[in-house]
Order: C-alpha cells, then sequence, then structure tokens
C-alpha cells in the first residue's frame, strides 16, 4: 500500500506534515510518498528522523503550491504541478492508493474529484466526521461538501455514512437518522421531506428524523444532512467543547486553593476527557464516493494528527471501503450515474 501526502498544505508546512509522517512510517509497513517541494520537505526529514532508517519514506516533487485562501477551482485549473494535485493525480494513475491533504479543502476535494473521478453509482461525494459521544462516536456526513443538495444526494450520505460507521469505527448496524427541525414526520423543508422517503424506503437502519441535541447523546450513530448544516454543526461543537474546557479552568482558578488542589487530583481525568475530544485523535476526515481514498484535514493538524491520518487512510484501503459502498447503493437501490 502507497499513501500519497500533500507535504505543504497546512498552516505549519512541511515541518508538522514530515513530523507526523515520520511518526507513522516508523510504526507501521505502507510506504509513504511526501510530495511538495523537495529541498524543503528533506530539510524538515533531516530533523525529524533522528538516524532511523526508513525504507518506507520517500519524496516526490512538485513545483507548486495551493494557498489555504485560493479559488479551488481556479488552483486546481492553473496549477497541475501543485503538491495536492499530483497527489490526486498518484491515485488516479494507480501509483497510490490514498491521497492526504490538510491544506485548501476546498482544493483538495476538487482535485480528488476531477483526477479520481467518483465511486460507480455515487452521485456526490461527502465529508463524514466522527463527533465524540460518550460512548464512541457520531458520524455527521455532509460536513461541508455540498452545500446544496437533492434529497437522492442525502440518501446516499445515509448509505456512505453506514459503511463508513461500519467499517472504520466498528458498529455493527448504524442507526441513521435525518438531522430535522423535529422529530416527526413530515417535519422540515422539501428537501428533508422528501429524503424522509427514501431514507425510510431503503435497507438501511432508519430511525427517522432527529433534532440537534440528538447528535452526541448516542441515539443515532450516523446524522444526515447537507454540507451547510453539517459544518456550521461541526463549527459549533468545536466552539462549544473549547468553552466548556475554558470554563472548567476558570472556574478552578476562581475557586481558590482547594479548588486547585480538586483540578490536580482531577488532572489525569481531564486528560482523558481533552484527549477523547481532540480532533488530532481522528487524524482527518474522509471524503467518501470519491474513487480512491482520499483524506482531509484541518489546517491547523498536529504532527499526531497527521500520523492518525495516515492510519485512517490505511485502514480505508485495507477494507475496501469504496467497493463496500458501492454494493450496498445498488443493494438499497440507490446507485444513480447522474449528478
Amino acid at each position: 500500500m502507497k499513501i500519497a501526502v500533500d507535504a505543504m498544505g497546512g498552516d505549519r508546512a512541511p515541518a508538522d506534515i514530515v513530523e507526523g509522517v515520520v511518526s507513522a512510517a516508523l510504526e507501521r509497513r505502507s510506504e509513504i510518498v511526501l510530495v511538495g517541494h523537495e529541498p524543503a520537505i528533506r530539510a524538515e526529514l533531516a530533523r525529524s528522523v533522528n538516524g532511523h532508517r526508513l525504507d518506507n519514506l520517500s519524496v516526490r516533487h512538485a513545483s507548486q503550491i495551493i494557498g489555504m485562501g485560493e479559488s479551488p477551482a481556479t488552483a486546481y485549473k492553473t496549477k497541475k504541478d501543485a503538491s495536492m494535485v499530483v497527489a490526486a493525480r498518484m491515485v488516479k494513475e494507480g501509483e497510490a492508493a490514498a491521497f492526504l491533504s490538510v491544506g485548501n479543502t476546498g482544493a483538495a476535494m476538487t482535485s480528488a474529484l476531477m483526477e479520481m473521478g467518483r465511486v460507480e453509482g455515487v452521485m456526490r461525494p461527502a465529508i463524514a466526521i466522527p463527533i465524540p459521544r460518550v460512548h464512541g462516536v457520531t458520524i455527521v456526513i455532509d460536513a461541508g461538501a455540498n452545500v446544496d443538495c437533492r434529497p437522492e444526494h442525502l440518501a446516499q450520505f445515509g448509505v456512505m455514512g453506514e459503511i463508513y460507521a461500519q467499517q472504520i469505527h466498528g458498529v455493527p448496524n448504524p442507526r441513521v437518522g435525518l438531522l430535522n427541525v423535529g422529530e416527526e414526520e413530515g417535519k422540515g423543508n422539501e428537501l428533508t421531506q422528501e429524503a424522509f422517503g427514501l431514507l425510510k424506503g431503503s435497507k438501511l437502519n432508519f430511525v427517522g428524523n432527529i433534532e440537534g441535541r440528538d447528535i452526541p447523546n448516542g441515539s443515532v450513530d450516523v446524522v444526515v444532512c447537507d454540507g451547510f448544516i453539517g459544518n456550521v454543526v461541526l463549527k459549533f461543537a468545536e466552539g462549544v467543547a473549547l468553552t466548556i474546557l475554558q470554563i472548567i479552568r476558570e472556574e478552578y482558578r476562581k475557586g481558590g486553593p482547594v479548588a486547585l488542589l480538586g483540578a490536580w487530583l482531577s488532572r489525569r481525568v481531564f486528560r482523558s476527557v481533552k484527549h477523547s475530544m481532540d480532533p488530532a485523535t481522528f487524524g482527518g476526515a474522509p471524503l467518501l464516493g470519491v474513487n480512491g481514498t482520499c483524506i482531509v484535514g484541518h489546517g491547523t493538524s498536529s504532527p499526531r494528527a497527521i500520523r492518525n491520518a495516515v492510519l485512517v487512510a490505511e485502514k480505508m484501503v485495507a477494507l475496501n471501503v469504496n467497493g463496500r459502498i458501492m454494493d450496498r447503493l445498488r443493494e438499497c437501490n440507490l446507485a444513480r450515474s447522474r449528478q
């Protein structure tokens, strides 16, 4: 298995990208290719390898970089030798099984779709994001790839989310819910009402409409929504988690010596909570439905996040997630060839 990594994407590239990839390469046997400005990458490798011999790590030079603020469509058209485009092309040409980027998300998705195409039967690829809950995670799909959707798209998202929850997060029979403004059938706008009927008539374990509060409480395993709503949910959840942790810190500080002692005694619990809610734990999010594995990550991804994203990419390929999505779409009679 070979994984192509965009070494020039993200806020701290290539330093954090290289460090994370080296960490993954030290413990995995898959071959990893760092794609980007070769002199800069090799300079970081010299600092990160620390004398280790890494025969499963190589560098592919790419002369261009797509910045975080660039238009995805324009950048893809004008920068054919950009690191993320080259990485996606390696998958298209069979030179790599997966590619990973924490750079411009829109450009990474455009590169994946234009270079790799779609899985047979998939109308729109979608981003699947795991949201932590008390036990396990809830998968939100779509989390930003498609801001305008049709009912058929949402029905397919349910299938892709089901397969991802089963194969990557080990949920045997995922409960799928449709994010709406109320639980009763018939709630919502035209989009959600029509999508409800498609999901209800599918072979999915569809439990009906759910509301926002159901995402973290464990009542469903997969939440289906359009990318506009999903991205708002994701960013809101991140903000709430950080705010709660900050409030707890402030209250301990105001509580005096006894409260600070309690905080010290609880430090292991706080570390565990922080770890379970840290996006770096999950590494990156898959763009499901493209004809090849594509993992996108946050621009602020740490080396730990990069390492974990590489592991997610490996698992996606090893478990043939794309093939399972294609088969399940046919089984549910939801495979389509049109946009």
